[in-house]
């Protein structure tokens, strides 16, 4: 007999630990071993293995140093994996090996044996060895398997380059018993060097069965592999991995049968064999190129039967919602099924999922579900062979979601709402409990249960019953493992989660037909308004919960019932239709009834066998069983004869709904809102329903607008009734059910004519949710169909949202409307009859998804840290703040000041904001309002406002584009240092023509791609969120590229980026920055052209302070557009714009201008461009002007004819709102036409005029010298101020605004405003930190955060030279300042201190002021300004970022919180020791105390004076609209009506010369309209013209005239209808002079002779002063005489001087226009989007010049300006030239801006 062979292997593991990997033997160290007999052997480390060379044993003598092993005792210091199923076993004999390597059959050795049709793998691994280079390892080993392989790896541990030697055994699944593994005499070398023990943290610290984490804690091996990292790096997890690309490593995923020649193997595209390539290789799925990896299966073998199964990692358990999902590629003419399986612990396979044969060349993603496993499992992936496989089978980014159990946790967030877990003390839901699934992982949850109302159908039906009647055919089949037919039913229960499993299912096969029905019967439960009653009954609703699977192409209907009769289905309370995925789905259903009820779950076939339904695991929670039985009919009560039935009684208030049972009151504003507010629903009921199959005709509460019409109209058809021809235009089965029974609304056009439309409406919805949204089915198909719309409907008032036009295929496709927060609404949709009958419109399974208002406020609950708490008291997740949507319901989300910290968001109402058109790109996006003019594509609303008026950014895909054309635009630059920054956007991509969108990140010249989407997404406006990060400064650009054909355009709107994107400085910036300072001028100053200095805040506020003009120049000014723009600037977001040009008599344009009034003459007006459209805009702006004065008004001229056609709009910007104050529209003849409009007193505006097409490819609409007159400041005496809070400098009299006062920032120019502060300076908060370094907290009222990571401190100066201020902010020096240090943290350490005492809420009025020091390297880090609300919230005010320049910078925040906050002052560390950053002085506002404006006592007039609004003046009510101005600021004068607003009561009982009153008294009608009330309720003056008539005429309402003073009493009636001039023409009426003069009759009529003050008909009006007097009277509470001493004088001198100007102008010629244009624009033309930014020193040649000293344009005209005492300098070449005004002054010799003037 021939013995097996034991084979010695000797190992130099010379690299051992330090490149982790096994090096080949043959390396000796020097010198030979000397034997006992003296023979040299080998070398040193030779010995001690066990062989006995030198043959005597001397060689094995003196080995104590090696680590040495024969078995005979045990395993020595080897050891075991706990990762593999299989183990190493000491034998001393076995089948095929009977002794061990020295020929004992006494003697023991390792083997590994196959277990019997599994793979088989174990591992044993050494001690824990040090580095070395002599390391050497032997072993005798036998190998008597075929298919088997024995493997020796080195594993590195994580707490160095320290390893372990592992011996690894493989056996195949097929492999004989007699296959074996088998080593013996197991040897290390002196070389191989152990770690101490006391140094291997898992050998001392961790008991023997636990993993050991590489920082040394341990952890239970039940715990490791099991979805939930516990060790703090997540090593226990790192072998078995929840998601794997394959792209590193196969992710402990293996093939399970080696030796076949056909497996699993991991590589990538370019690996894929040539004989596979019927097709390319396919990509790698993750990075969709072929340089990634996956897995795939590799042939090399003619074996008839090989398989190939890919065996996952060992995992330990999963949790109930644990879902595999994976990509799969199966592409080949002969590429077999691929099977996956679950193996458990103690339990058969289960397959998972299966599929056959060519899924074609693409990867397809799968799902399936594993649920709760309590038990170890593995995943395998098997393909068969058969021999003639040819194609590619590969498997890519596996991940597994919601599959770790639930944490323990101390305490549960909600007593009510959660369960604390007995010994796991996980929380889970309340509704988990007794469901049949262990939640909690330690079975707690399904303790003490009742069996009675659960049921698993693991032995029987439990208490449910088969229903034997009533329409019900067949009964529920008891099912395990998967059902008969193939595609369709389960492959495991949910109970179990295997093979093992029972569950009911019905069987759609044979003799089973189409729409039979099998009902399951629950048992009897007791009515649940008894527990209402009972006190010791639980307050939870009664509950019903089941898991439903309805897999395969025809599965029909699922639908359960509440039944309260024994007969019958009952009720409905939910369905299901159709195929919903091979998964088991969890439903929950709340039940209310008032009487004994049961529960019927109903299944019904659909039209062919591949429709099989499932259900398992029914359990009721707080439900109580009936011991009864239900009726066989409802219960009825008879009336008694004797009385008349009437509604029971009920003690609701009027308006307010009283619900059908129980008679509960229920706000009317609740009734139709999507949410049962009555017990039994009763407020829903005549309302439409949240979702509409309309099977069996039910229209669901929807109704057509003319249901009795026999033209076009709605009705509810089916398939069926169609007849020959009939279905190429409709279609044949609904969507519901796929068939020609079921029923859709059809707008049938063989009625009507082309062009008639139908209405489907709904009732009146009362209120919908903020996450609203209208899901529904069309089928448009035909030649000739029409179009569908969706419109919402507010009383008379309809916005279209959404449309459809023309055919769409013969196929059901998805609409879907937002609809948002709206109450009283009704939803109509309209369908309009194309021109002939071949096109019916039809609709089906209407869904309002998610459109239940908020749930109630409670407020003993507060809203969590996540969350928001709006105004109104509601809760939102954070995530929802400022994203255009109003989730609040109050709008209080979306407030501006809410979103400072949101940067870059854009709805794009009005320009593109921070984005950019790139220069670089064939054609630009437009900014569009309603539909896209293409019909077919894009939206009909926007997605912010949702009406034909709101704005969205647009790809127009049509003429002129071409095919592959590219349009992009580029976001604001963000900051390397932001932080969990996200960008969220809607997009809106239909029509078959669609292109692509693509999203890149754009950094340091490189871009990357983000998003790419191609093709129709769907005609409904779409959310997408992409997660943004770099380690440099970004830009996110848009692109979008034209498709193959017109009807595809693509749509952005409301983009937004999360609190924490930061912008950098220069995105911060802007356009505001300012002109570098030139020449001699100090620091911060500019300089003029003319050699002066003014400062920056100069800029642009209505005063010449250069004396030429230069600080005006660029900012909108005056403009006859002779030479420039002045300034006025062009918006690069416009579709068209407005052009510099001249007249023209051939174009469409005006034939002159204004100013010159010929054709050489300049204007702006609107293009006409080749592919213009109605409805498009452009707009021309000013710069933001700082202030105007009370009386500032706009002039200017406008020329709107037939041909120069177009509207005109003139736009006032603020901060915080956008308003129109004029507007122009239609002919206007052909001439120029003056517009004087009122500004009064604005601050920080801009004026905007916006040109809007009025047809397509039209314009012409102009404009030309624009004239702002009196608008600086201190044009008006008495000076006023733009709101009532201003501070007022005590010796200029400037106006600053509030929060600028006490901000250690000196804002007046006698610093009068940083005077007196100590109120200012004693807030809570406020500090300049001038202390002792231990007192600052307290002194300061701050507190440092304990949850952050270092802490601020005080100092004088920087610690680290290079960074932070040497000095505090005081000018002075020698104060203290707070700062972060950073050169002892790291970088992203974060320091916080936070204010002690809260302040109360309020947005938008509380300021906080501070200085900061943000100088350093360029890795500075960040700071921010939070508001802290009481539960938590942190919102974000302010953020700062990288290096900001060697000095303090001063900033100020609005600061605002719907609830009391406290503040929080935020550094982030940069990446060096050179990012110090430091606050000073800081200070709020005393409106943050109080929680709104503080504001001086106002003027108070007495009840007879009118009060000016923007003068401290009170003027008599009678000289209100008397053609005067009386007050400065002209405000008496303004917005006076044409006629006293009012009706003329009923006449016919008076005298014809006399007016009857309401009370029927009557007057003398020469009282009527007199000015003077005279009936109680003052109607004698209703209705009469406001005219100023001369004393003495009377005013005559019929002819709007005044009737003078020789018609009276003439015996000619000319006033009618009351014969005013013909009444007490001999009498005086009582009281005519109102005790203010005599009365006497004179041959006109009664004449009043009024006493000293008084004037008029009647004494009524108050005499004005003459000019040598004070104008305005005394108010009651105020003197105010100081402050109008002198006008009469003023005025008087201001007379003379005008006239002498007047002189000087007229003698002096005037120069002509020069003939240079400056075309300015709004925003910066445009970006190269394929190379860097500019910085912030070099701009892009067509941006707006920015430095006076370097521009070459002209001068510009400013303001007209009567007090100013100030030369005008040279230089005004853009003067208007007809303008009569003294400052306007030309030279003819004037040179420009360096000419001097004698």
């Amino acid at each position: 007999m021939t013995l097996p062979l034991w084979q010695p292997a000797k190992l130099l593991l010379v690299c051992l630990l330090v490149h982790v990997r096994l090096c080949a033997a043959g390396a000796c160290s020097p010198g030979e071993l000397t034997c006992v007999q003296g023979s040299c052997v080998t070398p040193d480390d030779s010995g001690c293995d066990f062989s006995d060379e030198c043959r005597d044993g001397s060689d094995d003598k003196d080995c104590w140093v090696h680590r040495r092993c024969d078995f005979e005792e045990g395993f020595c210091e080897l050891t075991q994996s706990s990762d593999r199923l299989a183990q190493w076993t000491r034998e001393t004999g076995f089948p095929g090996l009977t002794h061990d390597h020295t020929n004992n059959q006494s003697a023991h050795f390792l083997v590994l044996s196959p277990d019997t049709g599994e793979r088989t793998e174990a591992d044993l691994q050494s001690p824990v060895f040090l580095p070395s280079q002599t390391c050497q390892m032997s072993f005798y080993h036998h190998v008597g398997a075929k298919h088997g392989a024995l493997q020796i790896l080195i594993e590195t541990r994580p707490e160095g380059r320290r390893g372990v030697v592992v011996i690894r055994g493989e056996l195949a699944a097929d492999s004989h018993p007699s296959e074996i593994l088998a080593i013996d005499d197991l040897s290390f070398s002196r070389g191989c060097v152990a770690v101490p023990e006391r140094t291997v943290p898992n050998v001392t610290a961790c008991p023997p069965s636990w993993f050991s984490c590489g920082s040394g804690e341990c952890v239970e091996e039940s715990k490791v592999c099991d979805f939930t990292p516990q060790c703090p790096h997540g090593e226990d997890e790192a072998h078995c991995p929840s998601y794997c690309d394959f792209e590193g490593d196969s992710c402990g995923w293996y093939e399970f049968t080696l030796g076949d020649g056909f497996d699993w193997v991991r590589g990538s595209s370019v690996e894929v064999p040539p004989d596979y390539q019927g097709h390319p290789p396919p990509l790698d799925h993750s990075t969709n190129s072929t340089e990634g990896h996956f897995m795939f299966v590799l042939k090399n073998s003619s074996s008839l039967y090989p398989r190939a199964v890919l065996r996952g990692p060992l995992f330990k358990e999963s949790a109930s919602g644990c879902t595999m999902t994976f990509w799969h590629y199966n592409a080949g003419i002969s590429v077999g099924a691929t099977d996956m399986y679950l193996h458990t612990a103690g339990a058969n396979v289960t397959v998972l999922w299966r599929i056959f044969y060519n899924q074609g060349t693409r990867w397809n993603q799968v799902t399936v579900q594993l649920g709760r496993i309590p038990r170890p499992f593995q995943i395998s992936v098997a393909k068969l062979s058969l021999g003639v496989f040819d194609g590619v089978s590969a498997l890519d980014d596996v991940t597994f979601q919601n599959c770790s159990m639930p944490p323990p946790r101390e305490t549960c967030s909600s007593p009510t709402t959660d369960f604390h877990c007995a010994r796991s003390r996980a929380c889970v839901e309340y509704l988990q409990l007794c469901d049949l699934v262990d939640d909690c992982g330690d079975g707690s949850d399904e303790e003490g249960c009742s069996p009675g109302l659960q049921c698993n159908f693991e032995h029987g039906l439990c208490s449910w019953t088969q229903e034997n009647g009533g329409g019900d055919v067949f009964n529920w089949t008891c099912g395990q493992g998967p059902t008969p037919t193939f595609n369709t039913g389960p492959y495991k229960d949910h109970t179990l989660g295997t093979s093992h499993g029972h569950y009911l299912y019905i069987e759609s096969s044979g003799p089973q037909v189409f729409k039979d029905t099998a009902v399951l019967l629950s048992r009897v439960f007791q009515p649940t308004t008894l527990q209402d009653k009972d006190p010791g009954q639980s307050r939870h609703p009664c509950a019903f919960r089941f898991h439903y699977h309805m897999f395969g192409a025809h599965v029909f209907r699922l639908a359960v019932y509440l039944r309260t009769t024994s007969t019958g289905r009952g009720q409905m309370l939910w369905v299901r239709y159709g195929d919903q995925g091979n998964m088991w789905h969890r439903k929950t259903l709340y039940l209310n009834s008032a009487r004994p009820f049961q529960i019927l779950i109903e299944g019904t076939v659909g039209d062919d066998f591949h429709g099989d339904i499932a259900i398992d695991d029914l359990s009721f929670l707080d439900c109580d069983p009936y011991e009864g039985d239900i009726p066989s009919v409802t219960p009825t009560t008879v009336p008694m004869t004797t009385e008349a039935p009437t509604d029971p009684p009920h003690s609701c208030p009027n308006g307010e709904f009283v619900c059908g049972v129980y008679r509960e009151c229920v706000d009317q504003r609740k009734v139709c809102d999507f949410r049962h507010d009555c017990s039994d629903g009763s407020d829903e009921a005549n309302c439409v329903k949240e979702w509409c199959d309309f099977e069996e005709s039910d229209t669901c509460g929807w109704r057509s607008s003319d249901p009795c019409s026999v033209v076009f109209h709605w009705f509810p058809d089916q398939g069926a009734s169609i007849h020959g021809g009939e279905e190429f235009h409709r279609p044949v089965h609904d969507h519901t059910l796929g068939s020609a029974d079921g029923w859709y609304m059809c707008a049938d056009s063989s009625n009507g004519g082309y062009g008639h439309t139908t209405d489907l409406l709904t009732p009146v919805i009362s209120s919908t949710g903020p996450q609203c949204t209208l899901v529904f089915w069309y089928h448009m198909s035909g030649f000739t169909v029409g179009s569908l719309q969706v419109l919402l409907k507010y009383g008379n008032v309809t916005n279209t949202v959404w449309s459809q036009t023309g055919s769409q295929g013969n196929k059901w496709r998805r609409g879907e409307v937002y609809l948002g927060i709206s109450n009283n609404v009704q939803v109509v949709f309209r369908a309009k009859r194309g021109i002939s009958y071949m096109g019916d419109v039809v609709v089906d399974d209407v869904l309002f998804h998610q459109c239940a208002p908020p749930p109630p406020l409670t407020s003993d609950q507060p809203c969590r840290p996540d969350q928001y708490a709006c105004a109104n008291g509601h809760c939102i997740p954070q995530d929802n703040l400022c994203d255009f949507i109003n989730h609040c319901g109050d709008h209080s989300d979306e407030n501006p000041y809410i979103c400072k910290g949101f940067s870059g968001r854009c709805n794009f109402e009005f320009d593109l904001c921070s984005w950019r058109q790139c220069r670089l790109d064939d054609f630009n996006w437009l900014i569009k309002a309603g539909s896209t003019p293409t019909v077919g594509t894009g939206p009909s609303t926007d997605h912010t406002l949702r009406d034909p008026s709101g704005h969205y950014l647009y790809l127009e895909s049509s003429f002129p584009q071409a095919a592959g054309d590219a349009a992009r635009i580029i976001g604001p630059q963000l900051s390397r240092r932001s932080k969990q920054c996200k960008m969220r956007f809607y997009l809106h991509m239909s029509g078959d023509g669609t292109g692509a969108l693509n999203v890149f990140h754009k950094s340091g010249g490189t871009s990357r791609l983000l998003l790419n989407l191609t093709g129709d997404q769907g005609n409904y406006w779409r959310m997408r969120e992409i997660p943004l990060s770099s380690p440099r400064d970004f830009q996110v650009v848009f692109e979008g590229k034209v498709g193959r054909n017109p009807k595809g355009d693509i749509c952005l709107d409301d983009i937004t980026f999360s609190p924490g994107c930061l912008l950098t400085s220069w995105a911060e910036d802007g356009e505001n920055t300012t002109p570098p300072a030139g020449g001699s001028c100090a620091h911060d100053f500019l300089q003029c052209d003319s050699g002066r200095c003014f400062a920056p805040e100069h800029r642009c506020d209505f005063k010449d302070d250069c004396g030429d003009g230069t600080d005006e120049r660029d900012c909108g000014t005056s403009c006859s557009f002779e030479h420039d723009r002045c300034g006025w600037k062009t918006s690069r977001a416009d579709n068209f714009d407005w052009t510099l040009g001249s007249g023209s008599v051939l174009s469409i344009r005006p034939p002159f201008d204004h100013t010159l009034q010929n054709e050489k003459g300049h204007f702006v007006y609107l293009e006409a461009t080749p592919v213009g459209l109605k409805g498009d805009k452009a707009h021309i702006r000013s710069s933001v002007w700082k202030e105007s004065s009370a009386i500032c008004k706009l002039s200017f001229w406008y020329y709107i004819s037939r041909k120069a056609s177009g509207t005109i709009r003139l736009l006032i910007k603020t901060e915080n709102e956008l308003r129109e104050v004029w507007n122009m529209t239609g002919h206007q003849g052909d001439r120029w036409n003056q517009a004087e409009i009122p500004l009064r007193k604005l601050r920080n505006f801009e004026v905007i005029f916006e040109g809007v097409r009025s047809r397509d490819v039209s314009g012409g609409a102009a404009l030309d010298d624009l004239e702002f007159i009196d608008c600086s400041p201190s044009a008006v005496v008495p000076a006023s101020c733009p709101a009532a809070s201003d501070f007022v400098c005590h010796s200029s009299g400037d106006c600053i605004e509030s929060y600028l006062v006490c901000d250690n920032k000196p804002d007046c120019t006698d610093e009068s405003d940083e005077i007196d502060c100590n109120h200012i300076v004693s807030l809570p908060g406020a500090c300049n930190f001038n202390m002792p370094e231990d007192q600052w907290e307290d002194t300061c009222q701050l507190s440092q955060n304990t949850d952050d990571d270092c802490d601020w401190t005080i100092g004088q100066m920087t610690q680290t030279p290079g960074a932070g201020p040497h000095v505090d902010h005081n000018s002075g020096g020698g104060g203290n300042f707070l700062y972060v240090n950073s050169a002892a943290q790291r970088e992203g350490d974060v320091a916080r201190v936070t204010t002690r005492s809260p302040f109360p809420a309020s947005i938008g009025l509380c300021h906080l002021r501070f200085w900061f020091y943000m100088h350093g390297s360029e890795g500075m880090g960040t700071l921010k300004v939070y508001t802290l609300g009481p539960s938590g919230t942190s919102l974000l005010m302010w953020a700062a970022s990288g290096n900001r320049g060697n000095q303090w910078t001063y900033a100020k925040v609005i600061l605002s919180n719907p609830a009391p906050f406290r503040v929080t002052f935020e550094a982030e560390v940069g990446g060096d020791m050179w990012t110090d950053i430091a606050l000073d002085d800081v200070s709020y506002t005393t409106e943050c105390m109080v929680g709104g404006p503080v504001t001086p006592q106002p003027l108070t007039c007495s009840a007879d004076h009118f009060q000016c609004v923007y003068s401290f003046q009170c003027v008599p009510e009678s000289w209100r609209c008397d053609g005067e101005s009386d007050c400065a600021d002209h405000s008496d004068e303004a917005q006076c009506p044409s006629a006293v607003p009012g009706t003329v009561p009923p006449q016919g009982h008076c005298h014809s010369d006399q007016y009857q009153c309401s009370d029927y008294r009557c007057l003398p009608s020469v009282l009527r309209c007199d000015g003077v009330p005279d009936c109680p309720d003052g109607e004698d003056e209703y209705a009469c013209p406001l005219l100023q008539c001369a004393l003495g005429e009377l005013v005559c309402e019929s002819t709007s005239s005044c009737v003078p003073l020789q018609w009276r009493c003439d015996r000619s009636a000319d006033c009618l209808p009351f014969r005013t001039d013909e009444s007490s023409c001999d009498e005086c009426p009582p009281s005519y002079c109102l005790d203010r003069g005599s009365c006497s009759v004179g041959r006109h009529g009664p004449v009043c002779t009024c006493h000293s003050g008084w004037t008029g008909n009647r004494c009524h009006v108050r005499e004005k002063p003459s000019l040598a007097t004070t104008l305005a009277p005394q108010p009651e509470d105020r003197q105010l005489d100081a402050v109008y001493v002198g006008i009469a004088i003023s005025l008087t001198m201001l007379i003379v001087g005008v006239a002498i100007w007047v002189l000087f102008l007229y003698t002096k010629k005037h120069l002509l226009k020069s003939d240079p244009m400056d075309y300015g624009v709004m925003d910066e033309s445009g970006f190269d989007c394929s190379k860097e930014l500019p910085s912030l020193d070099v701009r892009p040649s067509t941006c707006p010049r920015v430095n006076p000293r370097g521009s070459d344009g002209p001068g510009l005209s400013i303001s007209v300006y009567p007090w100013r005492r100030e030369v005008e300098g040279p230089g005004w070449r853009g003067a208007k030239l007809s303008f009569a005004n003294p400052l306007y002054r030309h030279s003819p010799n004037a040179k420009g801006p360096n000419s001097t003037e004698a």
